[in-house]
């Protein structure tokens, strides 16, 4: 199988790359995390709580991009996300509900609904890395 030029910007994009996976719907975290791996991608997580979250963001390790599910648990993922704005890394959100309100402090992060279309995800995350205001 030929190997797409996007594909082949993607993966140089995300080789070496730390991405965090917060997602606390197990096979769609399995699935995300493979996604990332086949690019080239280390993979901190996947976890499904902020308690978990909260130990990866505080563990001293670098993180190069995150994929946030809003809602883990009944619980916003709002406090991650902080951390990680502050910190200047890339991060976009995932959610399952149709309508969903992020405020104005979120406002510029993509925001992409569940079903998640991988690939797609793969190239956002990619084109965050490679410009953090894209």
């Amino acid at each position: 199988m030929a190997v797409s030029p996007t594909s082949s910007r993607q993966r140089a994009q995300l080789s070496g790359r730390r991405i965090f996976v917060v997602e606390d719907e197990y096979f769609l975290a399995d699935d995300i995390s493979n996604t990332f791996r086949a690019l080239g991608a280390e993979i901190a997580g996947p976890v499904g709580h902020l308690e978990d979250a909260l130990k990866i963001l505080h563990d001293g390790s670098v993180l190069d991009a995150a994929v946030l599910d809003v809602n883990i648990r009944s619980e916003m993922i709002f406090p991650i996300a902080r951390e990680l704005k502050a910190r200047n890394v890339p991060f976009l959100f995932t959610t399952g509900y149709d309508k969903i309100t992020l405020g104005p402090e979120f406002q510029d992060v993509p925001l992409l609904e569940k079903p998640i279309d991988l690939p797609a995800m793969a190239r956002k995350l990619a084109a965050l890395i490679a410009d953090p205001q894209a």
